[in-house]
Parts: C-alpha cells; sequence; structure tokens
C-alpha cells in the first residue's frame, strides 16, 4: 500500500491564473525541476513598505537581496538533505530548490536603505519610504 496525497480542491482552481500557476509548479515538481516559489505578504504603513517571505528551514546566508532598475529581487536555495538514510520517504511536501522573485519598487522608496532580516522562518525585507518624493501632488488651478 502507498500513500497519495489527497486535495480536496484538485479539480476546482479558484482562479485561471491559480489554474496556470499550479499547473507549472506542479509539473515542474513531478519532473524533478528544482525550483519554487515561496508565499509573500507585502505590508504597507505610513513609513515604509514590507516583505514578509515564508522561507522556512533555511539560513540567512542562502539568501540573495538584489535592487536593480528599480526592481527589487529576492532569490535564495534550500536544499534537501535526507540525514536518515535507513527512512523510507511516503510524502515531501516541503518545497526544495531554488526560487526568486521580483517586485517592482514605486518611486517613492529610499533603496540605500533597504534590510532584511531572517526569523521563525520568515524573511523580511523593510523597504523605507523617501520622503521627498511624494507620490501625490495637488496642482492648485489657476
Amino acid at each position: 500500500m502507498s500513500l497519495i496525497r489527497y486535495n480536496t480542491n484538485d479539480y476546482v482552481p479558484a482562479t485561471f491564473s491559480s489554474l496556470i500557476d499550479r499547473f507549472f509548479n506542479d509539473t515542474m515538481t513531478r519532473s524533478g525541476g528544482s525550483t519554487f516559489q515561496p508565499r509573500v505578504d507585502i505590508v504597507e504603513n505610513d513609513n515604509a513598505f514590507e516583505l514578509h517571505v515564508a522561507v522556512p528551514g533555511m539560513n540567512k546566508e542562502d539568501f540573495s537581496i538584489e535592487v536593480k532598475d528599480n526592481f527589487l529581487t529576492v532569490s535564495g536555495e534550500r536544499k534537501f538533505t535526507s540525514e536518515k538514510k535507513d527512512a523510507n520517504w511516503h510524502s515531501i511536501e516541503t518545497q526544495f530548490g531554488q526560487f526568486s522573485r521580483s517586485f517592482a519598487l514605486p518611486e517613492n522608496v529610499d533603496s540605500a536603505k533597504i534590510a532584511a532580516k531572517y526569523n521563525n522562518g520568515i524573511l523580511e525585507v523593510s523597504i523605507p519610504k523617501d520622503e521627498k518624493k511624494a507620490l501625490k501632488t495637488t496642482i492648485k488651478v489657476n
């Protein structure tokens, strides 16, 4: 007898976009692909934008964060290590391999002051806003 992963939403995608995403992600995983796309939460407050990237099981040295042409790219690699050589794996749902996520930065950020920290499996990237570069201006009609 073998164990098979069961998902009640296998045949009912929420959106067309999720259907396409799932097709490509599942195809890569089934064919031995080594890429994945971590989940990201984006938060905005008065002073900054924050990216919360869910990447448990990694070290801070495994990440690369770059800003180029007004795009912020977060990339890295989670490697699979089989510590128990005599174990029979029945299911591996944790995603392994390389990942890369890019985000277009608005004009009102100070890219020189971007900071990151990794805590409890969440990579937090803080992107401070530049008060001098206001996106909203008021124009007086004469």
